[in-house]
Parts: structure tokens; C-alpha cells; sequence
């Protein structure tokens, strides 16, 4: 048995319905036009810094590896829910199936998850450059990066598979109405009518280690940083390393703040309205704030951007 008919067995083989934010918005045409316009931006914004790191050979480190890593996820993450959300505002239709929620449900988790252990990832780079420089390039080689990404993407996959199954296997009796955007956990499990209490305190747990063991990378690793950076004699050298910094910890506010949000906050704290807020921060603002931050604020990023400009100009200019 595949997983469509595994899932519809299961859910009953009815469709849910994603009620979103476009019917309680005044002016929805408005809203969905504002939406793919920051769509695009976010694709072509991702899809360019990834063009940028690949191109440029200054670009081939560690850290950009990893930036590169997080473009290739945002523009993932930004797809899969945001493209379904456009369609069924333009044609009238705001069903999903039950294999079409769960899918997106699994491939939400696993990206949400590879994410959460990069930016810690990335804090850990950060460290061992600033606080370990001669060792770097021994630290923080080809091999380790990619054991690092392969962990980050191993474990997204196993939290994706881990809660999307059970999700998906709970009766759902009455109102197949997501109060939601996309098929978000916390909003798919509120609608099953049997007894949910044990799957969400289980969920919860989890949730807690899985934030919990990156923000204490992060928190380590910078605190270490911080202490490295006082010690500093150089002015420009402190000013250099927070700068580095302060990228990542702006990216990494934005993304856990909503993440804990949603999963950690008591169910007194959340309503429909203001779970839909909170996620479009992290599922549609984050994927287009990353590359301008890291990318405006970047001298490097700049100056490959520079270069890749007069290399097109020049190129026009030949054709022609």
C-alpha cells in the first residue's frame, strides 16, 4: 500500500478545507497580490545568494556553505506552503486531500526541523572561527560540514516522520475545517475528535528538546564569542566579529521566537488568528528577510555581487 492510500484509509478518505487568513482579510485580492510579489522576491533573493556562493571562490567557506545551505531550505520552505495557499485564493477552492495535508505536513516538519539544528550549526561556525582561528580550517573542513549538514537534514527527516503519521491516523469525526493557511500540526490535531492530550504533551516534549538542544549551542556559542570579543585588543577586529554575528542572531530571533511560539506556548496563549500571524513569520517573512540580511550586511556577499554584475554587463555588452 502506498502512503496516499495508506493516509486516506486512515483519515477517512475526505478532504480538509484550509479556511487561511484570505476570508477574514477586507481586501484579499490585495493581499494575495502582496503575497506573491514577496514570494518571488524571497525565490529570486535565495535563488541569487546561492548563485553568488557558488560562483565565487572567496565565497567557498564554511559559513557560506552553510548560508548557502539556508537559502536552499527557505526556498523549500516557502514552496510548500505558499504556492497552494495562492492557487486555491485564485481559483475558489480551498481543499487539500488527506494525502495532499499530510505530505505537506511531512515536508513542513522536515524543513522546519533541518533549519532549527542549522542556524545552531551555524552559531557552532561562528565559534570555532572567532574563538578558535588557527584551528579553523582543521575544525570546520569539507567532511565536518557536510556531517553537520547531513545530522541537520537526518534529524528534520525523523521529526517530520515522527509526528506526520500519528497526526494523520486520528479520527477526525466532525468539521474537516483548518483554521490554518497550510496543514500545520497543532491546527490538524485541534479538529480529531478523540482524546489528544497524551499525543500533545508528547508533542510538546519533544518540541522542547528540539529547540532546546540548538538554542543551548547557540547560547554557548555565543557567550564564548562574547568573551572572545571583549579580550580583543583591535577595535576593527571586534567590530568585524560582531558584525559576522549579528546576522545570524537577527535570523535566529526571528525563526525560534515564532517556533517557540507555536510550539511551546500553554494552548491559553493561542487563537486561530494570531497562530496565523506567528506563522507566516516564520514561513513566508523569514525566507525573504535571510538573504537581504545576509546578503546587505555582508562586504563579501557585496562585493561577489559587484563582481557577478560587471561580469553580466560585460557579457551583454559581447552579444551585442
Amino acid at each position: 500500500m502506498d502512503l496516499t492510500s495508506w493516509i486516506n484509509n486512515y483519515t477517512g478518505q475526505s478532504d480538509f478545507t484550509l479556511v487561511g487568513f484570505f476570508s477574514q482579510c477586507k481586501y484579499p485580492a490585495l493581499l494575495a497580490v502582496v503575497i506573491f510579489v514577496v514570494f518571488l522576491i524571497a525565490l529570486s533573493g535565495n535563488a541569487l545568494l546561492i548563485l553568488l556562493i557558488l560562483s565565487d571562490t572567496h565565497l567557498h567557506t564554511p559559513m557560506y556553505f552553510f548560508i548557502s545551505q539556508l537559502s536552499l531550505m527557505d526556498i523549500m520552505y516557502i514552496s510548500v506552503t505558499v504556492p497552494k495557499m495562492l492557487m486555491d485564493q485564485v481559483l475558489g477552492s480551498h481543499r487539500i486531500s488527506a494525502a495532499a495535508c499530510g505530505m505537506q505536513m511531512f515536508l513542513y516538519l522536515t524543513l522546519a526541523g533541518s533549519e532549527c539544528l542549522l542556524l545552531a550549526a551555524m552559531s557552532y561556525d561562528r565559534y570555532v572561527a572567532i574563538c578558535h582561528p588557527l584551528r579553523y580550517h582543521v575544525l570546520m573542513n569539507y567532511r565536518v560540514c557536510l556531517l553537520l549538514l547531513s545530522l541537520c537534514w537526518l534529524l528534520g527527516f525523523l521529526d517530520g516522520f515522527m509526528f506526520t503519521p500519528v497526526t494523520m491516523t486520528f479520527p477526525f469525526c466532525g468539521s474537516r475545517e483548518i483554521h490554518h493557511f497550510f496543514c500545520e500540526v497543532p491546527a490538524v490535531t485541534k479538529l480529531s475528535c478523540s482524546d489528544t492530550w497524551l499525543y500533545e504533551t508528547l508533542m510538546y516534549v519533544c518540541c522542547v528538546l528540539m529547540l532546546l538542544i540548538p538554542v543551548t549551542v547557540i547560547s554557548g556559542s555565543y557567550s564564548s564569542i562574547f568573551l572572545t570579543v571583549l579580550r580583543m585588543n583591535s577595535a576593527e577586529g571586534r567590530k568585524k566579529a560582531l558584525a559576522t554575528c549579528s546576522s545570524h542572531m537577527t535570523v535566529v530571533i526571528l525563526f525560534y521566537g515564532a517556533a517557540v511560539y507555536t510550539y511551546m506556548l500553554p494552548n491559553s496563549f493561542h487563537t486561530p488568528e494570531k497562530n496565523m500571524v506567528v506563522s507566516v513569520f516564520y514561513t513566508i517573512l523569514t525566507p525573504l528577510l535571510n538573504p537581504l540580511i545576509y546578503s546587505f550586511r555582508n562586504k563579501n556577499v557585496t562585493e561577489a555581487m559587484r563582481k557577478w554584475l560587471g561580469v553580466s554587463t560585460l557579457f551583454q555588452e559581447i552579444v551585442k
